[in-house]
């Protein structure tokens, strides 16, 4: 790779900073960058995986070029000197001409809508249960302890805001009949999030195969796609359990080997999924006699519930990993 090829481009709201490995530097306007990339040969432009890097990536692909997206924490080892933005800038593109730094795949508007689709839903499904404990909280001053689920919650609040026996303070049971409808709005919100997505789930081939695996319900397959993509940016299911943490972590030197918990690396919500997940199938595998339930079954008795759980979220996305990437169906007899 011809060095003199490589650049840098430090992304930003309004100031762009484009540094070559040959010393060459350049400062953009935001309305300057497409304009300047058109009339620049074909070239390496390496930048940040961060916000508005997918954008970015596709329109520059358009122009003829070749981009190479960077994760954030590996640039930091390149930066010598103070930092500004020209040292920014040629630090990613010294991590670019390394080699060895696996690039993050950009992602199409298809899977960016997807990605925003299911943040949108993860964060109504965060304010509503910061609704439900801030009125379990007040509930709780005026002697009533409602359960946490929250259908029992639902159903409690909508009798306490019309009892007077058990809420007197006629202010109090105003607040709890305007906190119901915020309740109502937000349930209605999430049912409408979801029904989206099962309806994007029924058009995905891949989703409908992700389906047949324990614990892969219409969310977890949706969110798992979106993310893995077509998985050709890995060589091997490992892999792709190590991009979301699921493996050990290691501290080795010379012939000591050691391993702790899991790194908890890469994307936190679907890792969570998908833990969620594989612990609703642990449950499940008590019934069934399968080679994967009796696998599960062994290892809870050899090692606890916690770590068979862990166990079979490594083991799903391996799995799942094929079932995207080789376009193969799941067979419970085989695994």
């Amino acid at each position: 790779m011809d060095n003199s090829m490589i650049y840098g481009f430090d992304l930003a709201k309004s100031i762009f900073h484009l540094v070559s490995l040959d010393g060459k530097r350049k400062k953009l306007r935001r309305s300057q960058v497409l304009p300047f990339f058109a009339q620049l040969p074909s070239s390496t432009i390496a930048m940040e995986a961060c916000g508005s890097s997918n954008y970015w990536a596709r329109e520059l692909i358009a122009l003829g070029h070749e981009i190479k997206l960077i994760p954030p924490q590996h640039v930091k080892a390149y930066l010598r000197g103070q930092k500004n933005d020209y040292n920014d800038a040629l630090a990613i593109a010294e991590a670019a001409a390394h080699g060895r730094i696996r690039d993050v795949p950009i992602k199409s508007v298809e899977q960016q809508n997807t990605q925003v689709l299911l943040h949108s839903r993860k964060r109504v499904v965060a304010e509503r249960t910061r609704l439900v404990n801030h009125v379990r909280g007040i509930l709780y001053e005026y002697g009533e302890a409602i359960p946490k689920t929250v259908a029992t919650f639902r159903r409690r609040l909508c009798e306490l805001k019309a009892d007077e026996s058990h809420i007197s303070n006629p202010f109090i049971r105003t607040l709890l009949s305007r906190y119901y409808e915020q309740l109502l709005v937000l349930d209605e919100e999430l049912t409408w999030f979801d029904k989206q997505i099962a309806e994007q789930v029924k058009l995905d081939d891949d989703c409908q195969r992700l389906k047949a695996l324990p614990g892969f319900g219409s969310i977890v397959s949706y969110a798992f796609k979106s993310w893995l993509g077509s998985g050709g940016q890995f060589k091997r299911g490992r892999d792709a359990s190590a991009a979301l943490g699921v493996i050990p972590k290691q501290h080795s030197s010379g012939d000591k080997s050691r391993l702790f918990g899991i790194t908890k690396k890469g994307d936190a919500y679907l890792r969570s999924l998908i833990i969620h997940g594989a612990r609703s199938a642990l449950i499940q595998a008590e019934k069934k006699d399968d080679p994967l339930s009796q696998w599960v079954n062994r290892l809870i008795a050899t090692r606890g519930k916690n770590k068979a759980t862990v166990a079979l979220a490594n083991k799903m996305i391996r799995i799942a990993w094929v079932i995207v990437s080789r376009q193969e169906i799941y067979c419970p007899e085989a695994v």
